[in-house]
């Protein structure tokens, strides 16, 4: 399932998209298969219906439990690097979810064992400033490559903040002149009969626009 473009912002884009690793899989797939071959053996043996039905019954119960369960949490579960924030987000009725902002990603560990390595998992440990402290990205496949590409786009998120303008203080307009004290003047002027009533509207309705 895509990541939701409704979820980015507007000059946010998506870098890598992916769920945990496979190696989840296996244990609820061997759980399957173990419940398929005991609901045949219980209808090859058992002679008695109800027993038999009783069998499917509880072996359905768990395997919802140990097979169903799992396999939709795996599902349900996505990382997502963008060029903004490690997101993560989890469940398919009841969600939660992590968000990161790159900016704030103080370090990056990751940690394999032996056998995590032969399958190409593990897990990643996330340091980031505030409150949020460690976040912990399990069962991630080829989580070294990860953390390189992690601290790849924080360091292009780091040099284009830095090179971005920064938004100019607004400059206060200057302020107008004195327009009282040429009010006055420009009365001055029409009492003395230096200006016509025409010449004094005309140059009166000038100075009030301009104010």
């Amino acid at each position: 399932m895509p990541w939701p473009e409704d979820a980015l912002t507007q000059d946010e884009t998506i870098v890598t998209s992916f769920r945990q690793h496979w190696k989840l899989l296996i244990i609820p797939i061997g759980w399957f298969v173990l419940s398929v071959v005991i609901i045949l053996l219980a209808f090859l043996w058992f002679p008695w219906p109800w027993l038999k039905w009783a069998v499917v019954i509880v072996v359905v119960g768990g395997a919802i439990w140990f097979v169903v369960r799992p396999i939709v949490s795996w599902a349900t579960t996505r990382y997502v690097l963008t060029t903004e924030r490690l997101i993560t987000r989890r469940g398919l009725v009841a969600k939660s979810g992590v968000e990161i902002p790159l900016e704030r990603i103080t370090n990056v560990n990751f940690s394999q064992s032996v056998f995590e390595r032969m399958l190409g998992a593990g897990d990643l440990l996330v340091e980031s400033a505030g409150t949020g402290g460690q976040s912990r990205f399990s069962n991630i496949p080829h989580p070294d490559e990860f953390a390189s590409l992690l601290y790849k786009v924080r360091e292009e998120r780091s040099v284009s903040l830095q090179g971005r303008p920064q938004t100019a203080p607004a400059v206060a307009p200057e302020a107008p002149s004195d327009a009282t004290e040429r009010l006055q003047r420009l009365k001055q002027l029409h009492n003395d009969g230096v200006l016509t009533d025409a010449e004094y509207e005309e140059k009166r309705a000038k100075l009030v626009g301009e104010i």
